[in-house]
């Protein structure tokens, strides 16, 4: 019953990363890469609609810290030492088919998270910096 257990909290800790690092996206590079490309009615067409935008964007170092952490707490409960299937060969296929799920929705969530991070915080100071 421990491994059903762990297997449920590690899959919703990395679907819940999923979804905070997804925020990022949401928050903070979407609009920087509108407005980069020059489609700033969008943006603001954007902001009426979801007003909720201009919160998340207000936050977003908050926003941005605890996807790190959760991403963290992911990928610490995927790849701890000592982590193991039952030896039930139903079980062991049912767990390995998660980990293997698991595996995907985190590496997915870090590259949005990456994306999000380059596109908020390291764009700009480059784009200053180039002169362009």
């Amino acid at each position: 019953m421990a491994v059903k257990t762990s297997n449920l909290k590690e899959s919703s800790v990395t679907v819940f990363s999923l979804f905070t690092t997804t925020g990022t996206l949401v928050c903070c590079a979407i609009p920087i890469i509108f407005v980069t490309l020059g489609m700033g009615a969008t943006v603001a067409a954007m902001t009426s609609a979801f007003p909720f935008l201009i919160t998340l964007s207000q936050h977003k170092i908050w926003l941005f810290a605890f996807s790190a952490v959760m991403l963290l707490i992911s990928g610490w409960l995927m790849f701890r030492p000592g982590r193991a299937c039952p030896i039930d060969a139903d079980l062991a296929r049912a767990c390995n088919t998660a980990f293997k799920w698991n595996k995907r929705i985190y590496w997915a969530s870090v590259v949005i998270w990456s994306i999000g991070f380059i596109a908020a915080y390291v764009l700009l100071p480059v784009r200053m910096w180039l002169d362009i």
